[in-house]
């Protein structure tokens, strides 16, 4: 990410009294983000990016507020939440003569934060690091992005962001967004109730601006094919998609690209692409062994904080690869109870 000279400012902090956080804005060379920090900074970082047109709180509330979650993540990292330009609570439209960023722009967003804290390498929640992976020493991604858009796709996302930039998150476009994050189930039908957490993203997108999603989602439909950068990919990778995402083929499609000792696919059953809000509990067996592998444990497995940078060599990667973690490329069962 080279030097971060005049891509970062001065931060403002603000304190998080409901979250236990603190808020620092960070001037990028291609805009402000807001980063909430969390967490112990002597400890390894763990970065989390929403790449769905919501803000982190829409999308990785539900799996931090986790009990079992809580002691594996918090108690290992700290935790760094960027908001993607204009998403925060309450942000402002962004003038119509600041460029729209492109998906590289996004990517150079996130290095300048990593600079801005100082931080090295770096695990990643939600975030489809390629373009700096010798800083990503692993990645945890949920329902992510990896071809191009189709043609169809391209067009349905054109019709949808002129809706949006026109009317608004209201209506029809409203459902649009909520299809892309959520399974029918939960949406709610003549079978099944509205759930409270649709109603709660509900509430959410009608307080943010229509023009800054549009902004971000034309950036993310003008994405190139990240194939070729997957191939180089050595980290190891765990993934999680829905098997009634929207983006459940691009899921397929990476595990196929990736080294299959370092990459293990979970498709979760009756579920969207927000996973870490549709069904968190889904995730956690299969994170903690793949942090295993980093030596990172569940706080009570271990009497003090890791403050050493991750070193992954701790456990054979073999033990990581799909069988050996008891996954296979097929839909999985969550919906049974998990005692720990």
């Amino acid at each position: 990410m080279g030097d971060s000279s005049g891509s970062a400012s001065v931060s403002v902090d603000i304190e998080r009294i409901s979250f236990g956080g603190k808020e620092h804005l960070v001037r990028t060379k291609c805009g402000s983000v807001t980063v909430a920090v969390y967490g112990d900074e002597d400890k390894p970082a763990l970065i989390t990016y929403p790449d769905v047109g919501l803000n982190y709180m829409s999308c990785f509330q539900g799996l931090f507020f986790c009990p079992e979650a809580a002691s594996l993540l918090l108690h290992n990292f700290c935790i760094y939440h960027i908001n993607p330009q204009g998403h925060e609570l309450g942000a402002a439209p962004i003038p119509s003569d600041v460029p729209v960023p492109s998906v590289d722009d996004l990517a150079d967003q996130v290095a300048d934060v990593l600079d801005f804290f100082s931080l090295g390498s770096v695990m990643c929640l939600g975030v489809t690091e390629t373009k700096y992976r010798e800083r990503v020493i692993g990645l945890m991604l949920v329902s992510p992005l990896c071809k191009a858009p189709s043609w169809s796709e391209w067009l349905y996302n054109k019709i949808l962001l002129n809706f949006l930039y026109y009317y608004g998150t209201r209506g029809l476009v409203k459902e649009c967004l909520l299809q892309r994050y959520f399974s029918k189930k939960v949406r709610g039908d003549a079978q099944y109730p509205e759930s409270e957490l649709v109603q709660a993203c509900k509430s959410l997108v009608d307080e943010k601006r229509g023009e800054n999603i549009c902004r971000f989602l034309q950036s993310i439909n003008e994405r190139h094919d990240l194939t070729d950068s997957l191939m180089k990919l050595r980290c190891r990778t765990l993934i999680f998609v829905g098997e009634n995402s929207e983006f459940h083929e691009d899921a397929r499609h990476m595990t196929t690209k990736l080294d299959c000792k370092y990459c293990a696919l979970v498709e979760v059953q009756d579920c969207g692409s927000l996973v870490t809000e549709e069904q968190p509990y889904a995730m956690l067996m299969p994170m903690e062994y793949f942090l295993m592998g980093y030596g990172l444990y569940r706080a009570y497995q271990l009497s003090s904080s890791p403050r050493s940078p991750l070193s992954p060599c701790c456990i054979s990667p073999e033990l990581l690869s799909p069988e050996s973690m008891g996954m296979k490329l097929k839909p999985i069962k969550t919906r049974v109870p998990i005692n720990f």
